[in-house]
């Protein structure tokens, strides 16, 4: 069956629970894809419509080799998204709140600097959109996810991504095999080496941040993240002073993969708050 399309781009994404619920998307990070997620989008689909896509390039998305691979270019595929394949609107003044880990942090605060009236809330996870270039871990993360041989590749992002992690015996094989799998895939090196670039070597401008301060937001972060360590943590509280601040004991990059059942429910609690949603839920 052939994937559904967003500007004739062929999209992999999932919906759980009640359309007429409020709505919350989910944006993975740079080579992974809305499987990262495992079954948190799922369990919040109890009290609210949740939304997983592969963004353009990543996953199981296609992978046009003229695409627009910066932050500004996902941001504007994420907004053709939700209005195309979701159905919302500026203009009919529905409200999203989307949870962006790595990269797609970086994206969720693009998307919400340009359209910050359609936001309710914002969750950003290890978040790049600070760096000052490639720390040491992102710079392997490319040499291995470009290489050519595939046996090197392979073991080379084997080691990458047992850095992510707090301890090496938190990887799971099938993370490296689906990683090796779909890097193969036509246009994915590309889209890879393109959004890295874009990523890591620009910020969110002070300007940007002011647009987004009176939104709800709340920063997640693992305390023994080696590819975007804690001390961008620290930055993102000197430029968002109002937001809500939470750091994982012994966990890495990903903190929803290593203490999923924890982050799960500090997201319900986030995202539950000052709602009705908890009112219906708990009567």
């Amino acid at each position: 069956m052939p994937l559904p399309t967003v500007k004739g781009v062929g999209t992999f994404y999932k919906e759980y629970g009640n359309p007429k619920d409020k709505h919350v998307l989910f944006l993975h990070g740079l080579g992974a894809s809305s499987l990262v997620w495992r079954d948190i989008p799922d369990a919040l689909s109890e009290y609210f419509h949740t939304i997983t896509v592969d963004l353009i390039g990543f996953g199981g998305s296609e992978k046009p080799e003229n695409a627009d691979y910066t932050v500004k270019g996902f941001s504007k595929f994420i907004m053709d998204f939700l209005i195309e394949r979701i159905g919302i609107e500026e203009k009919e003044h529905t409200k999203i709140s989307i949870v962006g880990h790595s990269l797609g942090g970086y994206i969720a605060a693009q998307v919400a600097i340009q359209n910050k009236e359609m936001i309710e809330k914002l969750v950003l996870i290890d978040s790049s959109g600070l760096l000052d270039g490639p720390t040491q871990l992102l710079k392997d993360y490319r040499v291995a996810a470009t290489e050519v041989n595939p046996v090197t590749r392979y073991e080379k992002v084997k080691r990458v991504l047992e850095d992510l992690y707090s301890g090496p015996s938190r990887l799971l094989p099938v993370a490296v095999d689906l990683f090796d799998y779909t890097i193969e895939k036509p246009g994915a090196k590309h889209a890879f080496e393109a959004a890295f670039d874009n990523s890591t070597t620009t910020q969110i401008e002070p300007e940007g941040f002011k647009q987004i301060e009176n939104i709800p937001c709340f920063i997640i972060w693992g305390e023994k993240d080696n590819l975007i360590p804690i001390e961008y943590y620290h930055r993102f509280r000197q430029e968002l002073p109002m937001a809500e601040y939470e750091t994982i004991a012994d966990a890495g990059h990903a903190p929803f993969v290593e203490k999923t059942a924890l982050v799960y429910e500090k997201l319900r609690t986030f995202l539950m708050k000052d709602d009705d949603t908890t009112k219906r839920h708990e009567r």
